[in-house]
């Protein structure tokens, strides 16, 4: 199935029913009075984040979702039924945009939430709601309300708790399908993953996390070079990054000249996003010998000192469980911080309010220069209340 991660559709909710102008016309009722009933509600669109899909695609063919009208009111007082309401199932991590306002309505990143993007009309009343001691025969009645009518842009954001990140070929794809069931496409050229995907870790029966792949940066990827910028969104929900550096590049170069240009492309896109850990593992280290491998992992301890520092081989299988032993310590020991320290909490949902913001800046960027050419950032909206709890109207959970 073809990866989509974002869509532009557009939704129009129902149109609520009239009201009715009827009066009594019954045989035995002198002087029957009006009874006129009251229209139904427009039916509302919904959207309901499924936990089986996995993209967007489906919007590609599908672009125009709309609920149902409202019914007129009619005589005898008989009140319109109500339009039914559209569900629209959208992958767990979408966010939802108004194309027009450029507001944030929500973020579905959670299986059965519902989020209401486009409410139905009111209903219209029947003359006989107008009847009182003044107005004994009204022929007053109202139509129904329009719908909302919106168009928004879906983006999909991966749900995984450890991203990877490197430059192309850095064995990142064999890795994940190592550690997990994961089977990502692996071959000796670069660009080999043109799609992000997941897989599964699992330590124990009690004890798994996930892990995304996204294609590789390049040097530029934050100004749209290459294929990885356009995915670096789906890094933004993890709670660790993972670094992939290759030790022996095809061309040469210098593994740490390669890491620097990474997280500096990874600091333009977001400098909150580089806020997150940040692990670094040297990969395909079964290719240097043991006095080689020893002098680089000194220099890179010595360049990032503060980092957890990895030597692996995926083909090799060499430090592997170590790894995710590992991971898997940092993210139950991030969890129970959460829990816990509501100062930490808090740190934590402004710094994914920030990335957030930084990712939709980002997308609006590239879509401006798409339409007319570099657009400075400074130029776009502001996104500094996406995190307040009035932006996400989420009506309910199923269960």
């Amino acid at each position: 199935m073809q990866f989509i991660d974002e869509a532009t559709i557009r939704v129009q909710a129902g149109k609520g029913g009239n009201g009715c102008l009827s009066f009594r016309r019954e045989k035995y009722v002198e002087r029957g009075g009006p009874d006129g009933g009251n229209g139904g509600d427009g039916g509302d669109v919904l959207l309901l984040a499924e936990e089986a899909l996995n993209t967007l695609i489906d919007f590609r063919y599908q672009p125009s979702y709309q609920a149902r009208n409202g019914h007129g009111g009619g005589s005898r007082n008989k009140t319109g039924a109500a339009g039914e309401a559209i569900y629209v199932k959208v992958p767990i991590g979408t966010t939802v945009v108004d194309e027009d306002t450029q507001e944030v309505l929500g973020d579905l990143s959670k299986a059965g939430q519902i989020l209401r993007v486009a409410a139905g009309g009111g209903r219209g009343l029947g003359n006989a709601a107008f009847k009182s001691s003044t107005n004994r025969a009204p022929r007053r009645t109202t139509p129904g309300k329009p719908g909302d009518i919106r168009r928004l842009r879906l983006q999909l954001k991966l749900l995984a708790d450890v991203g990877l990140l490197g430059l192309p070929n850095a064995g990142k794809s064999t890795l994940i399908g190592q550690v997990s069931a994961a089977n990502p496409k692996v071959a000796d050229y670069p660009f080999t993953t043109l799609v992000p995907s997941l897989g599964v870790v699992r330590i124990a029966a009690d004890a798994s996390f996930v892990m995304a792949d996204i294609p590789g940066l390049i040097v530029g990827a934050a100004e749209g070079a290459g294929l990885g910028a356009q995915f670096l969104r789906h890094l933004s929900r993890t709670r660790v990054l993972l670094h992939l550096v290759d030790v022996a590049p095809a061309d040469a170069s210098d593994p740490v000249a390669n890491a620097l240009a990474i997280e500096a492309e990874l600091m333009q896109y977001s400098e909150a996003l580089s806020e997150r850990p940040i692990w670094i593992a040297l990969s395909k280290v079964d290719q240097l010998q043991t006095e080689e491998l020893g002098l680089m992992l000194e220099e890179f301890a010595q360049m990032f000192p503060d980092r957890p520092i990895y030597a692996v081989s995926a083909l090799a299988d060499i430090g592997l469980p170590e790894l995710c032993q590992d991971l898997m310590g940092a993210l139950q020991e991030h969890a129970q911080r959460v829990a816990e320290d509501v100062a930490f909490a808090e740190l934590q949902k402004q710094l994914e309010a920030r990335i957030s913001s930084d990712v939709w800046a980002h997308s609006e960027r590239m879509r401006q220069r798409q339409r007319n050419g570099p657009a400075d950032r400074e130029q776009l909206p502001a996104m500094d209340d996406f995190d307040d709890a009035d932006a996400t109207e989420v009506l309910y959970v199923r269960d």
